[in-house]
């Protein structure tokens, strides 16, 4: 009798130690989960970007994901301001949509650095504007490209964070000034 009460007790001790260590690493995982969801919060995740015309319909005149080009019919004329939309792709190539208003304490800021012919265009980031207005249009994420003379230009693109690149082009966005 003793024998089989000792049994028992072991047979139970081993459930309980077992069911108590799970509970202990589940809870430990939502606990990590909450404090890399709350370090994340306004970060975007983004994985390659599109540049879109302004003309009807938006077309696509650049993308650029992981790294590989794989639309680039952007051409500019000399003496023309070319307006362009900046949309970031997630991991899944869907279109990121960028709200000021999901941005905690610092808001993620478009920056364009021309790498090369910076004689033939400018390259340089369309603010928008603060005024209180509730357009669309206000909200996105826009560059501005003006052809000087002919050649071509090469640029790179940073989504920034405060003092950090949440994204950064990994390919030069080339383009020619006709």
């Amino acid at each position: 009798m003793k024998f089989l009460f000792l049994r028992t007790l072991k047979k139970y001790s081993t459930l309980l130690l077992t069911g108590i260590l799970f509970l202990n690493f589940a809870c430990e995982d939502d606990d990590h989960d909450d404090h890399a969801h709350a370090h994340d919060a306004g970060h975007t995740d983004a994985e390659g970007f599109v540049l879109k015309d302004g003309s009807p319909g938006n077309p696509v005149v650049y993308k650029q994901f992981m790294g590989a080009v794989t639309v680039n019919t952007l051409n500019v004329v000399v003496g023309d301001e070319k307006p362009l939309m900046v949309v970031f792709l997630d991991d899944d190539e869907a279109e990121i949509q960028h709200d000021d208003d999901e941005h905690e304490t610092e808001e993620s800021v478009l920056q364009v650095t021309v790498t090369s012919g910076a004689e033939f265009a400018t390259v340089a980031v369309h603010e928008h504007d603060e005024t209180g207005s509730t357009t669309e249009e206000e909200h996105e994420m826009m560059i501005e490209i003006t052809g000087i003379s002919a050649g071509t230009t090469t640029f790179t693109l940073a989504l920034m964070h405060g003092d950090h690149a949440d994204y950064q082009s990994t390919v030069d966005v080339t383009f020619t000034v006709e």
